[in-house]
């Protein structure tokens, strides 16, 4: 794939095109898919307050630390905005020169994960099995910078270096909580051999109401089984 240039980023000409082409089936779908994510998000949020309260809790006695993390994540139109989730890591891992080795760096470098991240906190283990760790993620939802369903949030380079010439399909949507690439064993997918980038263009490709509802169940499945983030 060929790079992309990053300059100014704003809502690129391309991006805009494929917008426009999508017609009024594509202005009913957004219309009911940010619909359903303001009103699944408010509802979650209220129903999830004890949960939040004993994950911070544990988080804090773990090793008294943050118990939220903020990242800057790039979506749609190129827009940047900051997701939230719990933290799973020890404070300051974003420092990777000191917290990582040479060979852990490159790893981090082709796929933006580790297999083995020591950096990840006991009760971060226990988070991110269960993807508790993203529960955060329904703040960005309910400000509109994400959706319930879509591609991953990526970091502005790992999307401009993984994607190439496709990264302005990659952000004609909004990211999303789960998606394609999560829900199909996330884990075996990888940037290398391409599929990763396949099924998150996949999804913008056939993206409907249908589809959303068998993403958002086969999360659920992955969630009751375990097979969150490891």
């Amino acid at each position: 794939m060929k790079s992309q240039s990053k300059a100014g980023n704003p809502l690129l000409p391309e991006v805009k095109q494929m917008n426009d082409k999508k017609g009024t089936k594509s202005v009913c779908f957004l219309g009911a898919k940010r619909l359903f994510d303001v009103l699944f998000s408010l509802f979650a949020l209220i129903v999830l307050c004890l949960p939040f309260l004993l994950i911070a809790l544990a988080i804090k006695i773990d090793d008294g630390g943050k118990v939220f993390y903020t990242q800057e994540r790039i979506g749609k139109g190129g827009k940047r905005f900051k997701l939230y989730k719990f933290r799973s890591m020890i404070e300051d891992a974003d420092r990777m020169e000191e917290t990582l080795s040479k060979q852990e760096r490159e790893e981090y470098k082709a796929e933006y994960k580790l297999r083995n991240d020591a950096r990840i906190t006991r009760v971060g283990m226990f988070l991110r099995k269960t993807s508790m760790d993203e529960l955060p993620n329904l703040f960005s939802v309910l400000k509109g910078d994400i959706s319930i369903v879509g591609p991953r949030p990526l970091l502005e380079e790992e999307a401009y270096e993984k994607f190439g010439e496709d990264v302005n399909k990659l952000l004609s949507m909004k990211p999303g909580i789960v998606g394609m690439w999560a829900v199909n064993g996330r884990n075996n997918l990888t940037y290398e051999s391409g599929k990763r980038q396949e099924m998150e263009l996949y999804y913008i490709d056939h993206c409907s109401v249908w589809l959303d509802i068998k993403i958002i169940a086969k999360a659920i499945v992955s969630v009751l089984k375990q097979e969150g983030a490891k």
